[in-house]
């Protein structure tokens, strides 16, 4: 297995920091890992290792506002330009194409996981026919009846206090709210993980955890109000192979709530091969939690069966 690491230009003047992790001869299939909120794409080393050991040619990239795409540690939850939610589709895209540049021929997984299954859902709308599947960690297409009341709260500190605000109530509503029901919590993000130590590596890593801006907030709970749209859906292919993984203790997700919307928006919508996992107990980061290896197992199973067998 060899691991790899560059920058790739997306903009005129912005970059996408990415990690590769690739199997020694040529890739049965790509997977392109999109990272959630306040975390990077080295987080997911792990799972790229054993994706490579199986055949995968796996690349991570930083996000815009997140990990080594950033400037300077100050700038980190904060994304350039009016529009942060397409800038950051517009680098998924970028990345994509390198690639498929890269690996002509092959075929290529999305994995999203939270905000990052969020982006997955919307990137579905416009490139879901040059994708071979997707998988969406820790998603949901519906954020429940508070995404409204969210969205114009943070609308109006907005307005006071800028776009680019690092949002403390934002934080409030969500990260800080989601703990809460892990009381007595030994930490402010026990809502992640049942595993102590991996909780621990999310908390002292000086690239996660950090407040991001009302702008990607804002961003974020409008893009969550379009995912059933009929429309938008239409445009994906019903052949499109998808995988939801969820833990049933997933506060961001509301558990199998979450869960469920997603298969139902995807079945609904006409969709033929939707497949759904749900972790009893799990939290938010399934590839993070004690149950890890079994996700992981699960994961793979399903890439296997919807990709061509390694090369001998």
């Amino acid at each position: 297995m060899l691991n790899r690491q560059f920058q790739h230009r997306w903009g005129s003047s912005e970059f996408a920091h990415v990690l590769a992790w690739l199997p020694e001869s040529a890739p049965r299939a790509c997977v392109q890992i999109v990272h959630g909120m306040a975390e990077h794409a080295a987080r997911y080393a792990r799972l790229g290792a054993q994706l490579a050991a199986r055949g995968y040619a796996v690349y991570a990239q930083d996000l815009p506002g997140h990990g080594h795409s950033v400037t300077a540690p100050e700038r980190l939850g904060e994304i350039d330009g009016a529009d942060g939610w397409t800038t950051s589709l517009d680098a998924i895209d970028a990345v994509r194409r390198h690639i498929r540049g890269l690996h002509p021929g092959a075929p290529l997984f999305l994995f999203g996981h939270s905000r990052g299954s969020f982006l997955a859902q919307h990137d579905l709308f416009g490139h879901g026919g040059e994708l071979a599947g997707v998988i969406l960690s820790a998603g949901t297409a519906d954020l429940g009846p508070l995404r409204v009341i969210g969205l114009n709260l943070l609308r109006v500190e907005a307005l006071i206090a800028g776009r680019q605000h690092r949002s403390a109530l934002a934080e409030a509503l969500s990260f800080k709210d989601f703990n809460r029901r892990f009381r007595p919590a030994r930490t402010a993000f026990d809502w992640l993980s049942r595993d102590p130590d991996e909780v621990d590596r999310y908390v002292q890593d000086p690239l996660c955890g950090f407040r991001c801006s009302a702008a990607i907030w804002i961003e974020l709970l409008r893009a969550g109000g379009q995912l059933r749209d009929p429309a938008r859906l239409a445009r994906i292919p019903k052949s499109l192979p998808v995988l939801t993984i969820n833990g049933s203790a997933d506060p961001a997700c509301r558990g199998a709530v979450g869960a469920r919307s997603l298969t139902d928006n995807y079945r609904s919508a006409g969709l033929t091969d939707v497949t759904a996992r749900l972790y009893e107990d799990g939290r938010h980061e399934l590839l993070n939690d004690i149950c890890r290896e079994q996700v992981t197992a699960d994961l793979l199973a399903w890439l296997d069966a919807h990709s061509a067998p390694a090369a001998a």
